[in-house]
């Protein structure tokens, strides 16, 4: 069984973007769950975030890690749309640097790009540092459970 599972989902304006991404991974010998869009037709990024979250909440199989990837235009309503659901961290990044501190410091287990924003040799990076990088736990492990207090 692989030991992570990644997730995957877009709006129009990150279609393009979604697709390159999974080429990427492909590339890597690992398979991305694609939850849409199939298509550059329009579509609301909240719908498509609220999938993803979904899918990443149910059924917690033990020894695997569950990640996501929002692609949007800009990456900020997927981030705000995601961040609404308990047990989701979810960070913006548009370097590489964003994507190894918000793994390593907050524990983000949704990474947010703007198709808009970020071009794929740094979305190329991103994704390096983000899908490489460990929680760091010790202090920041204080602040992360602080967060996940916020709705209790």
């Amino acid at each position: 069984m692989q030991e992570r599972a990644i997730y995957i989902a877009s709006d129009h304006a990150g279609f393009g973007l979604k697709e390159f991404i999974k080429d990427y991974f492909s590339a890597k010998g690992e398979v991305l769950i694609d939850l849409g869009v199939d298509s550059p037709n329009r579509a609301d990024y909240a719908d498509l975030a609220q999938k993803l979250c979904k899918k990443m909440l149910e059924c917690e199989q033990e020894n695997q890690k569950k990640y996501g990837i929002l692609v949007c235009g800009s990456g900020i309503g997927m981030s705000i749309s995601a961040n609404r659901f308990v047990g989701i961290r979810a960070a913006l990044c548009t370097s590489a640097y964003m994507a190894h501190i918000t793994r390593a410091h907050n524990d983000a287990n949704v990474l947010c790009l703007g198709a808009r924003l970020s071009g794929e040799g740094e979305v190329e990076s991103i994704l390096e540092a983000f899908f490489t990088s460990e929680f760091e736990g010790g202090r920041h492990s204080q602040r992360v459970a602080k967060i996940e207090d916020f709705d209790k």
